[in-house]
């Protein structure tokens, strides 16, 4: 009885079924075929008539069949997401580290005074030897390959501790082969709160190094440019390990990123009082990883513990800054360079060994060939 019932049941949904199709054509094809008729007498407008009712016999019957109906609402939600301008630049960070003993200390005696196992370790990274990576020509570039790439370019570096390390960096890529002059220049660079400057006059490059630890500083420096109707054509920065420390509010610090971001986003690339040619490229050094047990003083250790530095690298995605969230500015990820070297690349658990930044310098010369690539 049951079995019947069920057929019966089945029947009748198959009868409606056909019932409904059958009311469907009446409704719609009959009427959509005599103005098809109508239109006849006019060639072009009997082809619009065609398609039109194409299209409306194809919207009224989709629903009727699930893989087009799942396809359609499938391409709808891929449209939604916008690729990148190029896949190159989702690669620069794909780098891997090895540790090794160093040799001049393999006779190390205990009586020896070496604050960690900071002093233990030679650091040498590389990007992987991927065939994207090779597809990309990422590589680490030589003093004559930087030199001219930033032949005549005024380079802006502000920031923080972070930020003078990168200079130093920077400038050891160019200059390294005179270590005098390099000496000279840590005396200079590291006078503390301090700002830096050197013209590099053999490529006519202009470095200025700006102490700038507030978020605050930077939106300041940017109203400077403005005023002055100059900017530089390399700015990197990075600023919250202070932030971090002193008010230690990450909703605050979101709230003067977003400042900052409207500050690039109303000088850069819209100003015409300027007469931008082009706008600067524009980098923000990212937070280190922070390892609290090694951080050398108690309100260090108190206020940058992991869930305060966590929030704090949250706060920098929310406010949409960077490039990958829709901002102005390319991250140069710090977080992820000091995470794959660990805690032997750092002897107070906020400052990285110099291959840290010079990583994140070869990041940087890297993005801007790219971007000239695209540019020609």
């Amino acid at each position: 009885m049951t079995m019947m019932m069920m057929i019966t049941i089945t029947m009748m949904m198959l009868m409606a079924l056909m019932l409904g199709a059958a009311a469907a054509c009446i409704v719609v094809l009959v009427p959509l075929g005599m103005a098809g008729w109508h239109l006849s007498r006019n060639s072009v407008l009997l082809f619009s008539g065609a398609i039109l009712i194409t299209l409306s016999v194809c919207v009224h019957f989709t629903p009727y069949f699930s893989s087009v109906s799942d396809y359609v609402t499938s391409v709808s939600s891929v449209a939604v997401f916008h690729r990148p301008k190029s896949s190159c630049m989702n690669l620069i960070h794909r780098i891997h580290w090895e540790l090794k003993p160093n040799a001049s200390l393999l006779s190390f005696n205990a009586t020896q005074n070496l604050s960690s196992s900071f002093d233990f370790y030679e650091k040498h990274w590389d990007w992987s030897k991927t065939q994207r990576i090779k597809a990309c020509r990422i590589h680490k570039l030589s003093k004559p390959e930087a030199s001219h790439l930033i032949n005549g370019s005024w380079v802006l570096i502000a920031g923080d501790s972070q930020a003078r390390l990168f200079t130093l960096s920077l400038l050891n890529l160019i200059l390294g082969s005179e270590p005098q002059r390099m000496d000279s220049v840590k005396t200079a660079l590291f006078k503390r709160h301090s700002n830096y400057s050197i013209s590099v006059d053999e490529i006519g490059m202009k470095l200025d190094f700006v102490w700038a630890p507030y978020v605050l500083n930077l939106t300041h420096l940017l109203t400077d440019f403005k005023t002055k109707k100059k900017y530089p054509d390399v700015m990197v920065m990075g600023a919250g390990l202070w932030h971090m420390l002193h008010v230690s509010n990450p909703s605050d610090y979101e709230l003067v990123l977003q400042t900052l971001k409207s500050s690039l986003v109303s000088l850069f690339p819209f100003s015409t009082e300027l007469c931008i040619k082009s706008p600067p490229h524009l980098f923000w050094l990212g937070f280190p990883m922070l390892i609290n047990g090694m951080l050398n003083a108690h309100k260090k250790r108190v206020h940058m513990i992991d869930a305060m530095w966590h929030a704090y690298d949250r706060a920098l995605s929310e406010s949409r800054l960077l490039r990958q969230t829709g901002g102005p500015m390319i991250l140069l990820d710090i977080q992820s360079l000091t995470w794959n070297c660990g805690a032997h690349c750092t002897y107070d658990g906020m400052h990285y060994d110099t291959a840290i930044y010079e990583a994140a310098v070869q990041i940087m010369l890297n993005s801007l060939l790219i971007k000239s690539r695209h540019r020609h």
